[in-house]
């Protein structure tokens, strides 16, 4: 029996029935070569003969005066969380992301381990799907990916491989060592960092100095006050997902072009996404949207460490020209690592939560919509940089499925594997209707930019 962290028990105190809180991916895989055409029966045959269930697949959530604790599960019904699936005609992308979007829409029994795996039959062009998603309170999205990769070979030929409840556990790292996001830097306020007295100083200067700075610059005051649009209303349960692949070396000739980095460039796409979005639904504010943005600040090559801080970008959703907009989100992401370079881990870690704490307080109570910081997510989760593989089957594509949450309707989501950037968009159905649509204004704002420097 261990007891949940506060970090992990926050994601159950927020769950309700519009605002599920699992995360979630699918993997789009090719037949092996002179696979047989009920390829995809027999794999899902071979998995369910997987009866020993690994942590954290194995726990479900018990109580003890009061307090949630993870215990293990000895009666683990496996037809309950691995389903075979079949894709109604014509079986088309279109078909597997409405699945997605029904199935990423129902709540999970907390009676059970929170967790389900969709193997997925009857797309075209000889291909299947992998659908899962686990609890947040479980598992983060970056250790999601991290399984997900262990899961994976770079070898075809490889074959018995396990699936992702069944692979050998690692030591569970600490959630620090996932990066930034709104609730771990809160709960580290609301825990930690009391006990980091050091830091006062730095972090103290560091949000005078900001303060002081967004009383002079109206655009860096935005960053404070992100303008109220339907992208921060309240929401309902039912979800739309949307996923496309995009070329890197396409995202990276930009860069060059630009002087910016790949991080630049895709916010700059989701920003035009978003431009094109609320103008065609006759919503977009007259201020700059502001997003909240993780990003890496290594000045090295090293793998050790949490050198990741979380950003307020302007998204600058005020200026027409794509390449004007680019350079302003370059400038607004340079300007904010540069303070994070003259602070240590622990400084970042404590400003981030102090800058972010008004928003949280917001989302998890709505009563101060006027501390409205920042309008979306756009998160990029780092994936595998060489071709996979899982029993044979070349993985083409992953998709990230995240979260949508009252007044926080969209999550713009993305992970690069190989040669590609793979967008996984989710939001409410009602709130953004259409959302589909915002492929599009991706792709044309990726265009728009290979114009404005001719590419």
């Amino acid at each position: 029996m261990r007891p949940l962290s506060p970090s992990d028990q926050l994601f159950l105190w927020l769950e309700k029935r519009q605002q599920p809180m699992h995360v979630g991916g699918l993997q789009l895989f090719s037949f092996p070569d002179n696979a047989p055409d009920d390829y995809v029966a027999q794999l899902a045959s071979q998995l369910r003969e997987y009866l020993r269930v690994t942590p954290p697949f194995n726990q479900r959530l018990t109580y003890k005066l009061g307090q949630p604790h993870w215990v293990t599960d000895e009666h683990l019904d496996l037809e309950h969380h691995f389903r075979f699936e079949a894709l109604p005609t014509p079986g088309r992308v279109r078909e597997l992301l409405a699945f997605v979007s029904a199935e990423h829409s129902h709540l999970m029994d907390r009676e059970r381990p929170m967790w389900e795996v969709h193997l997925i039959e009857g797309l075209q062009d000889r291909q299947f799907a992998l659908y899962t998603k686990v609890h947040h309170s479980l598992v983060d999205g970056v250790s999601a990916m991290r399984m997900v990769t262990r899961m994976l070979s770079q070898d075809p030929a490889e074959n018995g491989m396990p699936p992702i409840w069944a692979m050998p556990p690692r030591e569970r790292a600490s959630r620090d060592d996932g990066g930034p996001s709104l609730w771990r830097s809160v709960s580290h306020l609301l825990g930690t960092s009391g006990k980091q007295l050091g830091t006062i100083p730095t972090v103290a200067k560091e949000l005078l100095k900001t303060v002081n700075q967004a009383r002079k610059d109206p655009a860096y005051d935005s960053i404070f006050h992100a303008p109220r649009s339907v992208l921060n209303q309240k929401i309902t349960g039912s979800r739309r997902f949307a996923a496309q692949s995009y070329c890197l070396k396409r995202i990276r000739k930009v860069c060059e072009a630009y002087g910016t980095t790949v991080n630049d460039v895709v916010t700059a796409m989701c920003a035009s996404a978003l431009r094109t979005y609320l103008m065609n639904q006759d919503a977009l504010p007259e201020k700059p949207l502001v997003a909240m943005v993780p990003v890496s600040l290594r000045r090295d090559d090293s793998d050790g460490g949490n050198q990741v801080g979380v950003i307020l970008a302007n998204l600058h959703t005020d200026e027409p020209n794509a390449g004007e907009r680019l350079v302003k989100i370059h400038q607004g992401m340079e300007e904010a690592k540069d303070r994070y370079r003259h602070m240590s881990p622990e400084e970042i870690i404590n400003y981030t939560a102090l800058t972010l704490a008004p928003a949280a307080f917001h989302l998890l109570t709505g009563m101060a919509p006027n501390w409205q910081t920042f309008n979306v997510v756009i998160s990029n989760v780092p994936g595998p940089k060489e071709t996979c593989y899982w029993n044979g089957a070349k993985l083409e594509g992953m998709y990230p499925v995240s979260i949508a949450m009252d007044r926080l309707a969209l999550n713009m989501t993305l992970t690069s594997y190989k040669d590609q950037v793979e967008f996984g968009l989710i939001g409410c159905r009602r709130t953004l209707p259409s959302l589909q649509r915002m492929l599009d204004g991706l792709e044309e704002g990726l265009a728009d930019l290979e114009a404005a420097a001719g590419l």
